[in-house]
């Protein structure tokens, strides 16, 4: 039988998850950095052991919400794809979300648990007591050259890429120029002004990303500019060891006829791959990423409340967040109409 252990954070610790060959950028310090300081959670790391015997680790969070303690893994709104476990081969899966369970609910206090694991199956999660969300992401093979990569995108899709830079486009590193957060944010505003929506978190979360990444080299931040040098696109890609995320990706619409997002995700593609990426996770499986060849993969985002009641306070913070989301967006429409202008 697997149990989990919950250990203090230490540099000993830290080298023994890089250890393991499904650890992901977000299981990192540096992320689990960002996370606490956005939500004010506090990190949770545990052994996985098996008779006594260390074979994985458990990184999650913990938070509040209306006075209950919440195990997150992640939880929704925290913009962080996947938590979960590392786990040795051939430990099973199944069994360690068994022993996350007991945990949480045992050994924390907590009234609700999220989880989201890379290598979690539907059919791990069966029978468990636990109810998910399906939640696929759509991923690239890297491994290919180039010309297949270019080459497995839609027709419209490399038409497009060959209009940005017929046009002038030009995609740029912004590096550790502090103005990137707000041209990525001003741009974010407008995207979701599309749909009568304002942004599900603030410009600080962007900066905050970049504070604890950009440093440890484990962040790409592109711009694309026009031929007139404006700013018209940009995107925030973080990276680690095998996998480049699609963490955030944002552009005017006056100057989406350019085409700037299809050349920002093809210069990602080939920047990563050139680094010895292997797979870029567009963290989500939205219909307009097939064009660019991706493959979906399942990664069910599972969750279980002490009670029915606690189940019923989440589903209802999740819809009151969206309708508070649309109200802000038509107070934001009266107040101050949205511009797109350049920066």
């Amino acid at each position: 039988m697997l149990r989990l252990h919950r250990v203090e954070p230490a540099a000993a610790l830290h080298a023994d998850r890089a250890t393991y060959q499904d650890r992901l950028l977000f299981h990192t310090p540096e992320w689990l950095a960002f996370v606490a300081e956005c939500q004010r959670a506090e990190p949770v790391l545990a052994t996985v052991s098996d008779q006594g015997a260390t074979v994985g680790h458990f990184t999650g969070l913990l938070t509040r919400r209306c006075g209950l303690r919440i195990l997150g893994s992640p939880m929704a709104g925290w913009t962080t794809s996947y938590l979960g476990f590392n786990l040795r081969p051939g430990v099973c899966r199944r069994a360690a979300v068994r022993a996350l369970t007991r945990f949480a609910f045992d050994e924390l206090g907590c009234a609700h648990l999220e989880v989201r694991d890379r290598g979690t199956t539907e059919a791990d999660l069966a029978g468990l007591g636990l109810r998910w969300d399906a939640a696929p992401t759509a991923v690239i093979d890297l491994r290919p050259d180039e010309d297949a990569l270019f080459g497995a995108m839609a027709g419209a899709c490399r038409r497009n890429i060959r209009k940005a830079a017929k046009s002038g486009v030009v995609i740029e590193e912004a590096g550790a120029d502090p103005a990137f957060a707000d041209e990525f944010y001003d741009q974010l505003r407008d995207v979701f002004a599309k749909q009568n929506l304002v942004p599900t978190y603030s410009v600080e979360r962007v900066r905050s990303l970049i504070r604890h990444l950009f440093p440890v080299g484990r962040i790409s931040l592109l711009r694309a500019r026009d031929s007139d040098g404006r700013c018209i696109a940009t995107a925030v890609l973080p990276w680690y060891r095998r996998t480049m995320y699609f963490w955030g990706g944002a552009s005017y619409r006056e100057h989406q006829h350019l085409r700037p997002n299809e050349a920002l995700i093809w210069h990602a593609l080939r920047w990563a791959r050139a680094r010895g990426v292997t797979e870029f996770d567009f963290v989500g499986a939205n219909s307009y990423k097939a064009k660019y060849g991706t493959t979906e993969v399942a990664v069910p985002w599972a969750r279980q409340s002490r009670s029915p009641l606690v189940a019923r306070l989440r589903d209802a913070a999740k819809h009151g967040f969206a309708l508070r989301q649309r109200a802000a967006a038509r107070l934001g429409r009266i107040r101050q109409p949205a511009t797109t202008t350049g920066s």
